[in-house]
């Protein structure tokens, strides 16, 4: 058996041993006696404004950032789990064939998809029927609810050149289409709608555009066409005062009125920066700067404008207040409008869009389209409007 034996080297006399690491936590120095602390506000108190969310911060001569407020997803019509378009056109095939059309399945398929599980639907009734289901729909449905499903079984960029299209052909123009298009889609989504309107029409939106309309207003919409508005998030908050004395110069505190500064201005700054140009131009001149276009402009030119700076401050009101006039109209609602409102937005805002619908008319949208709808269009809209409030 062999012993182990432990030797323990000791240092020689007048060496420095490295210092050992205190186990104790080092906590923080108390306040000495009288000394005043930050008093904490109490609750309800109101904060002033630098501190509060979505309110622009910093010094007029530096660079601010919004603050922005994340919701997440606003939209009614959310992926329904497992959908297999092969699966689904046999449903509507199913609900089209033999005698009469099973509206209600229709309605049930179609109001529980995404547009992405919507749109493969007519290449998979191709691939399986050997059929157009856009012309197999056209045969079996009627009215207002053939234009909704067919509608809802377009991409957002065709359903969008589409309804330009149809804006701009005929003896009149649906100036107020255009403005809501033009002004509330992104850089992106507008030359996607441009590069499908080429294609698709055999013209280009901004010549389709200047053959139908005149002076500032079509300088308005070949400016809004161009989908080349600065996108940052950032706002110079000098530069807003910049800008709303510029509009206040060629509007309010001129003869006359310089459309050029305001289209250049709302037309190619970003959708941040003018809320605060907005603001600022309050702020200056006491008045709201929609109230100084319609006292300074008149015509398309006037409403269109008016128009873009709605979208802008706030465009969830907006198409609250563009429903609310399809549907308050004394000769019959404007189906047009309320499908591709409804369509377009179910995915995108449209809870948002509900908020400040009742906030306005003091009724929900959901009560607005009941009462102002019928049958299996009436249906399908409260589908896509997602819920009463």
């Amino acid at each position: 058996m062999v012993r182990l034996t432990t030797f323990f080297c000791l240092p020689r006399p007048g060496t420095t041993l490295p210092s050992r690491p205190s186990t104790r936590t080092k906590l923080p120095s108390r306040p000495c006696p009288g000394t005043k602390l930050p008093s904490r506000p109490c609750p309800g108190t109101k904060l002033p404004s630098s501190t509060r969310p979505g309110v622009w911060r910093g010094n007029p001569q530096t660079p601010a950032i919004p603050v922005r407020t994340f919701k997440g997803y606003r939209g009614s019509i959310k992926d329904f789990p497992g959908a297999d378009p092969l699966r689904d056109v046999e449903v509507l095939r199913k609900a089209m064939k033999g005698f009469g059309t099973d509206e209600n399945a229709i309605i049930e398929l179609l109001g529980n998809r995404t547009i992405k599980q919507r749109v493969p639907m007519v290449a998979a009734y191709k691939t399986t029927y050997g059929k157009d289901l856009f012309k197999d729909l056209k045969s079996e449905l009627t009215g207002n609810f053939e234009a909704l499903v067919v509608a809802m079984l377009m991409t957002p960029t065709k359903l969008d050149a589409a309804e330009i299209r149809e804006a701009i052909k005929g003896a009149g123009t649906d100036e107020a289409c255009l403005i809501e298009i033009l002004s509330s889609r992104s850089n992106a989504e507008i030359l996607e709608i441009s590069k499908l309107y080429k294609s698709d029409y055999g013209k280009t939106l901004e010549d389709a555009i200047s053959s139908d309309t005149s002076g500032h207003f079509r300088r308005l919409l070949i400016s809004l066409s161009q989908g080349n508005r600065d996108e940052r998030e950032t706002v110079d908050i000098s530069l807003a005062k910049q800008d709303a004395q510029k509009l206040y110069a060629a509007g309010e505190n001129k003869t006359g009125t310089d459309e050029s500064q305001f289209n250049a201005t709302l037309c190619a700054r970003s959708k941040p920066h003018l809320r605060a140009v907005f603001h600022e131009y309050q702020q200056m001149c006491g008045r709201d700067i929609e109230k100084s276009i319609c006292r300074e402009m008149s015509g398309n030119v006037e409403s269109g404008m008016v128009a873009v700076v709605k979208c802008i401050k706030n465009t969830a009101a907006y198409f609250a207040e563009r429903l609310h006039k399809a549907m308050a109209v004394r000769a019959g609602t404007k189906d047009r409008t309320l499908i591709r409102i409804m369509v377009s937005r179910s995915e995108v805002d449209m809870l948002d869009i509900r908020q400040e619908y009742l906030k306005l008319y003091g009724k929900s949208l959901y009560t607005h389209i009941s009462g102002d709808t019928s049958g299996d269009y009436k249906k399908m809209l409260l589908k896509l409007c997602g819920g009463n409030d």
